[in-house]
C-alpha cells in the first residue's frame, strides 16, 4: 500500500457552526466577528458562502461586510463554541486508521497506508458528517503540502488528489501565491525578478533566489513551487504558539500615554492566561491598525522563558516603543509568543 496525506478542511467552519445553533439561517448570508453589531468597529472572523458572493471575507471590516451585504445576517464571535466541536470533529478522525495532526480548529493533516485514498476521504467525509452535521473538504496528496493545495481546489465539500505527476498541470501557470506559505508581499518581491507563476518560481535556481530572499527563504520557496515538503504528518496534540489579546476603539485614540496603558493593560491580560496554561513565552509582539486601516507590528525578545506579568509588560512597552506615535490608533493587540 502506498503512504497518502489527506488533508481535512471544515468548510466554513465558525458560519457551519453558527447555522447548526440556528437552523433557520441556512441558506442566508452569515458573517461572524467582533460582538455581532457591524455598526460598530470589527472585523469578520469567518462568513458563509452565501455571504463570501457578495466579496464578504475573513479580516473584512464589520462596516465594509454590511456594505457589501446588507441582507446578512451578523453574529459574535463564540470562541468556546467552535473549541467544543472542534474537539469532537478531531475525537472522530482519531478513530481511523491513520496518524492525525491536528493543525486548528478547523483542519488536520491524515498520514494513512491504502490504495484507495478517495475511499478513505469519503468515509471520512461521511463519518464527520454523522457526527457533527458539519461538511468538509479532503485534499489528497504525497505530502503535507499537497494535500493542504488540494484541499483548496476541492472546496467546497469535494475531494482533489494533488501528486507530483499532476503538479504542474494543475498548478504551473497559476500566480506564485496560490502556493502555501506565500502571501502578497513575497509574490510581489517575486514578481519583481521576473518570477510570475509557479512554473517559474519552479524553474529558479535556488542559489540565485538565496541572493535576493535569503539562503533559507530562498531555496524554500524553490522547493515548495516544485512541489516537494519534507514536513511529516506528527501525532502530537495541536498546541497554539501563541496567545494574544486584542482590543478595537470604537473612537480612534490619539494620546500616546493611553495607548501606552492600553498596551500595559492587554500585556497583563496576556500574561494571566498563559500562566492559567502554564506556557512560558520568548517573544512579545505589539500590533497597531492606524486609521484608516493600516496595520504594523513589532516585537521584542524576553531575556528568558517566563510567564512573569511584569517581564512581558516590559517587553510590550519596549515593542510598542518602535512605534512612531501621532497617527490615530484604532486597534491595539498583544501577543506572546511561546517555547515549544
Amino acid at each position: 500500500m502506498t503512504r497518502w496525506v489527506l488533508h481535512v478542511d471544515l468548510d466554513q467552519f465558525i458560519a457551519a457552526v453558527e447555522v447548526l445553533r440556528h437552523p433557520e439561517l441556512r441558506g442566508r448570508p452569515v458573517v461572524v466577528g467582533g460582538d455581532g453589531d457591524p455598526a460598530k468597529r470589527g472585523v469578520v472572523s469567518t462568513a458563509s458562502y452565501e455571504a463570501r458572493a457578495f466579496g464578504v471575507r475573513s479580516g473584512l471590516a464589520l462596516r465594509t461586510a454590511r456594505q457589501r451585504c446588507p441582507d446578512a445576517v451578523f453574529l459574535p464571535v463564540d470562541r468556546e463554541a467552535y473549541e467544543a466541536t472542534s474537539a469532537v470533529v478531531m475525537a472522530t478522525l482519531g478513530e481511523f486508521d491513520a496518524v492525525v495532526e491536528v493543525a486548528g480548529w478547523d483542519e488536520a493533516f491524515l498520514a494513512a497506508d491504502t490504495d484507495d485514498p478517495e475511499a478513505l476521504a469519503r468515509q471520512i467525509q461521511d463519518r464527520v458528517r454523522a457526527v457533527t452535521n458539519l461538511e468538509c473538504t479532503v485534499g489528497i496528496g504525497e505530502n503535507k503540502l499537497q494535500a493542504k493545495l488540494a484541499a483548496g481546489l476541492g472546496k467546497p465539500a469535494g475531494l482533489f488528489r494533488l501528486t507530483h505527476e499532476s503538479w504542474y498541470n494543475v498548478l504551473g501557470d497559476r500566480p506564485t501565491d496560490v502556493l502555501w506559505g506565500i502571501g502578497s508581499r513575497t509574490a510581489r518581491r517575486l514578481a519583481a525578478l521576473g518570477i510570475h507563476t509557479v512554473a517559474d518560481l519552479a524553474g529558479t535556481d535556488p542559489r540565485e533566489l538565496a541572493a535576493h530572499l535569503g539562503p533559507v527563504t530562498g531555496p524554500w520557496l524553490v522547493q515548495t513551487a516544485r512541489g516537494l515538503s519534507p514536513a511529516p504528518v506528527v501525532a502530537e496534540p495541536y498546541v497554539p504558539r501563541s496567545r494574544g489579546r486584542e482590543i478595537t476603539f470604537q473612537r480612534d485614540i490619539t494620546d500616546w500615554d493611553q495607548v501606552r496603558r492600553e498596551v500595559t493593560r492587554l500585556a497583563r491580560q496576556v500574561a494571566t492566561e498563559i500562566a492559567g496554561e502554564q506556557r512560558q513565552a520568548l517573544r512579545v509582539v505589539v500590533k497597531v491598525r492606524y486609521k484608516p486601516f493600516l496595520t504594523r507590528t513589532h516585537g521584542h525578545p524576553l531575556p528568558a522563558a517566563t510567564a512573569d506579568a511584569a517581564a512581558i509588560e516590559r517587553a510590550a512597552l519596549a515593542a510598542l516603543d518602535q512605534f512612531r506615535p501621532g497617527r490615530p490608533v484604532r486597534l491595539l493587540g498583544v501577543r506572546a509568543e511561546f517555547t515549544r
